[in-house]
């Protein structure tokens, strides 16, 4: 089964979710970015783009040399000021950014503008800011420029907010997406006047120099020019969608909701639609209204992230269009219409509170749509993401590689455990009102950690500097353990126990659960240090004690140590490093020989190898374990289903496939899958896994 339970492997797809990250810690900036004028010119069957950028900025101290971020496959063949003065240019590819000599000292807080014009042939991950993931590709069917592409001159990635005039000019045949006001312009004259051509009060040019100094683009014959213009309020409207899309409207309560597919996934696009509104509505309760009332949700290829967002953009890749759908992924990705589009980090340190809130916001409406239980599922997968890197603070997590697994599963997965932790700690009341107010207060701004705990600390009467510092400043979490000792008394029975935890400055409220023979008795519990005593009276006999039965404080129990290394195995997996991924799927079975999942996954990795008698041991494995998660039992069957045909043995693959079907489980079209295979045998494809990915 591909890309299923989203629960272990999908920390550093999360990642990738907030634009596409960068994979290299890049200097601090020294200029701050305002706005932009852009026209760029893409030609899908040649991949190549054509651009003319016009850059507002700002110094932040005094500088001699400005340095932006470009895609090394882009090529500046020029850059000048509104002179026309051409101004020396240096490529350094090693951090994809190209620095720009000025005339003169640009001293602290004075503002210049610079004109880039740059091409360039984008059809590969060789030349992308993240090696290996392609974040900018220019052909059929779709073309993609992420932000995080770095297809335009920027700075201070996922931190400099900024306004921009977009003009894109694209043969006949193809749809744009991008963020902003549309509006269309009949050629490249009227393009150009309103992108590039030399601001008011700029000095008359020099005798002999054209009127504005700039090469015309033009467009593709046939083709059309459109231009997007977003400067009401700063934000990330750097994406540009661009391919032969089918277009799926939906206005359900005064929402502009658009769907755009490839054909084949149209008949999907109806109930994406439909999903959205919901989110966008469930989201618009709990925050207020965003920026904009519409929302584009657009199909990417497979070959880059599984998802990405801007200003008025929700994409997934085309593997998440499918019948069920992906509301969790698609919920995520729209809650940073809030998160992102409107509250930024001022800092790395403080990206958790854009990445943290999209996924603790998905959180919150899994627990909308399913219930409880299905909150529970999502905050152990959070707490899986939490707890899998450990050696770093989640306040220096800036000094970390944007795109890397740590980054990634600290500001994702335990920026998102803190706000549950919040929410806990101040009560669900002063928590919505928290997140309100935060919002609100900080739209169109970037924020910092200390200005959410001080809108915290207003909404709940409470001081929260503990907190913050508890699960900012230090790594880990708690291991707790209960001793207890029940005594009769003469209205029923009494417990009197201490709970004990190794982390001597560890302090947090803890539920404490009671199953008594008549009504379950819940007590919150302050643990503060080493060990914290408690007694708790009850009318029926005591039979079991459970603590934080709601896991709404982050520990570190045996069970989370086991998903926790599945999920390093799994993320070795995704770069290639099978050796590595079975030790780690190893640790887990040291501490756990029963865990199914591990031997599943154990499993997985020899299948990939082709030891089809060491990956039937391990799926047997799984289906002698404790079964959890559920669903490692009807696809063990199905992978060993599978194995049997691959090695010529039909009639033991039947009654596994027959097997599967006896599960009930359709865990991903499980049942599918079996009846499928019950019909005609497995044949291997080319690019065929393992199925649980």
């Amino acid at each position: 089964m591909r890309n299923a339970v989203r629960s272990l492997g999908r920390v550093l797809l999360l990642g990738v979710l907030i634009f596409g990250a960068t994979c290299f810690a890049a200097e601090k900036p020294r200029i701050q970015v305002s706005d932009y004028i852009i026209h760029v010119v893409v030609t899908p069957q040649t991949h190549q783009l054509k651009a003319q950028a016009r850059v507002k900025f700002t110094a932040l101290e005094d500088i001699n040399i400005a340095i932006f971020e470009l895609h090394n496959a882009l090529r500046p063949t020029r850059v000048i000021d509104t002179n026309g003065q051409s101004m020396p240019v240096e490529r350094v590819s090693s951090d994809s950014t190209v620095r720009i000599s000025l005339p003169s000292t640009l001293s602290k807080g004075a503002s210049s503008t610079l004109i880039f014009e740059y091409e360039g042939a984008v059809q590969s991950a060789d030349d992308s800011p993240v090696p290996g993931l392609k974040l900018a590709y220019i052909g059929d069917p779709i073309t993609y420029l992420l932000y995080a592409g770095r297809w335009f001159p920027m700075v201070g990635y996922g931190t400099n907010r900024f306004t921009a005039t977009i003009s894109v000019s694209v043969p006949a045949g193809y749809t744009v997406i991008a963020s902003g006001k549309a509006s269309a312009a009949p050629g490249p004259e009227v393009a150009e006047e309103s992108a590039l051509s030399l601001p008011k009060g700029a000095p008359a040019p020099r005798k002999g120099q054209p009127k504005d100094a700039i090469t015309r683009l033009a467009t593709p014959s046939g083709g059309q020019t459109l231009t997007f213009t977003y400067e009401d309020r700063p934000s990330f409207p750097g994406t540009l969608l661009i391919g032969k899309y089918v277009q799926t409207k939906s206005t359900e309560g005064g929402l502009n909701i658009n769907v755009y597919t490839t054909a084949e996934h149209k008949t999907f696009a109806t109930n994406y639609a439909d999903t959205a509104t919901k989110e966008f509505f469930f989201f618009t309760t709990l925050y207020g209204p965003p920026f904009s009332q519409r929302l584009s949700v657009v199909e990417l290829p497979d070959d880059t992230v599984p998802s990405a967002w801007a200003p008025e953009i929700a994409a997934l890749a085309g593997r998440h269009f499918t019948e069920k759908g992906n509301y969790r992924l698609l919920a995520n990705t729209i809650a940073h219409q809030w998160f992102g589009t409107m509250v930024s980090p001022a800092n790395k340190n403080d990206w958790w509170l854009s990445d943290g809130a999209a996924r603790y916001s998905e959180a919150l409406y899994v627990e909308h749509v399913a219930g409880e239980a299905g909150f529970q599922e999502v905050t152990k997968d959070m707490s899986v993401g939490a707890l899998a890197y450990v050696s770093v603070p989640l306040a220096d997590v800036g000094r970390l590689d944007t795109f890397s697994p740590e980054f990634q599963s600290l500001v994702t997965d335990k920026g998102g455990m803190i706000l549950a932790m919040l929410r806990w700690i101040i009560g669900e009341q002063a928590f919505d009102k928290t997140m309100r107010t935060f919002v609100s207060q900080y739209s169109g701004k970037t924020a910092t950690v200390d200005d959410l705990r001080k809108i915290a600390e207003q909404a709940s009467g409470e001081q929260l500097t503990w907190f913050f510092t508890q699960w900012l400043d230090s790594t880990g979490a708690p291991q707790f353990k209960n001793k207890y000792t029940v005594y009769r008394t003469g209205k029923g029975f009494r417990v009197v126990g201490e709970i004990s935890q190794d982390m001597d400055l560890f302090r947090m409220p803890v539920e404490l659960r009671i199953d008594t023979d008549g009504k379950t008795e819940s007590k919150r519990v302050e643990v503060e240090g080493t060990n914290s005593a408690y007694s708790v009276d009850t009318f029926g006999r005591p039979r079991r004690i459970t603590i934080d039965p709601n896991n709404q404080v982050l520990q570190n129990s045996l069970d989370l140590q086991v998903r926790t290394s599945i999920m390093r195995g799994q993320q070795d997996i995704e770069q290639g490093d099978l050796t590595e991924a079975l030790k780690e799927f190893q640790k887990a079975l040291d501490i756990n020989r029963n865990s199914s999942l591990a031997h599943y996954r154990i499993a997985e990795v020899f299948f990939q190898q082709h030891n089809y008698q060491s990956a039937a041991n391990a799926y047997r494995e799984a289906l002698n374990g404790d079964g959890e998660p559920r669903w490692t039992e009807v696809w063990s069957h199905i992978q060993l289903g599978m194995i049997f045909d691959l090695t010529g043995q039909r009639e033991r693959a039947t009654n596994e496939y027959r097997q599967a079907l006896q599960t009930n489980d359709n865990t991903q079209n499980a049942l599918d899958t079996a009846r499928k295979y019950l019909q005609t045998p497995y044949q291997p494809q080319s690019q065929d896994k393992p199925a649980m990915q």
